[in-house]
């Protein structure tokens, strides 16, 4: 959260944090932007240098970020207790880590979407939710943003974890309303822990090719001169 803090207190990188407030009220903005902007403003600051600490998931200071940051927003926001907030991020940061497992180490698949997911199921388990609730969230959430890229660590980053934060409070929202996406929805397949699996193997096996090409886009961009077309 101070990492967060210092994001919106401070210019850095794209300010996307920043900008999204601005945008929407400032302190005045509802929850979900607030959730929203404060993960993004930590990965402003993250990504451009700021030396402070930051919670990990997975192996990711982002990640760890985009899973924290909007659940402890939203605890805040309904005065919730210490206990109700400590478990909430226990479940949304274990939810992010078995998105993970699938995925594996090395991927083209964007690891704030796991993130977000993880904490829009985080944020619903807060308001009260059961089970059959946060597990439609997740699937919601699984298909509203399953194809996002990584494509290195920079300033972008924030503006994608804004994104992955918002399709996993969405997800909640969609269900809450009485709404969610059914197999046969593109890659949606019936059942919470398919629809992780089906994802973990976009990003394992259907993403290993495009991991490549992204890699020797970024090299290749750097060289002056270059286009696609010198391939």
């Amino acid at each position: 959260m101070a990492i967060a803090e210092e994001g919106l207190r401070n210019s850095y990188g794209a300010n996307i944090g920043k900008t999204l407030l601005r945008f929407h009220g400032d302190a005045d903005a509802p929850v979900e932007i607030r959730a929203r902007a404060w993960a993004a403003a930590g990965s402003d600051a993250r990504m451009y240098g700021c030396s402070m600490p930051v919670v990990i998931n997975s192996g990711s200071g982002n990640q760890g970020i985009t899973v924290s940051v909007p659940v402890i927003l939203y605890a805040r926001d309904m005065g919730a207790s210490d206990e109700l907030l400590y478990r909430s991020l226990a479940l949304a940061n274990l939810i992010a880590i078995q998105q993970k497992t699938y995925i594996g180490t090395l991927s083209a698949f964007c690891g704030a979407v796991c993130a977000g997911v993880g904490a829009g199921a985080g944020i619903a388990f807060l308001m009260g939710e059961d089970l059959k609730t946060i597990a439609h969230t997740v699937a919601n959430a699984l298909a509203i943003l399953p194809g996002m890229v990584c494509d290195g660590a920079k300033p972008s980053c924030a503006a994608k974890i804004s994104l992955a934060v918002e399709a996993g409070i969405f997800g909640y929202q969609m269900y809450k309303n009485g709404q969610q996406f059914y197999a046969g929805d593109g890659l949606v397949v019936k059942g919470v822990d398919a629809n992780v699996k089906n994802i973990g193997r976009l990003g394992r096996e259907g993403m290993r090719e495009t991991n490549n090409e992204i890699i020797e886009m970024m090299l290749d961009g750097n060289n002056p001169g270059y286009s696609p077309s010198d391939k």
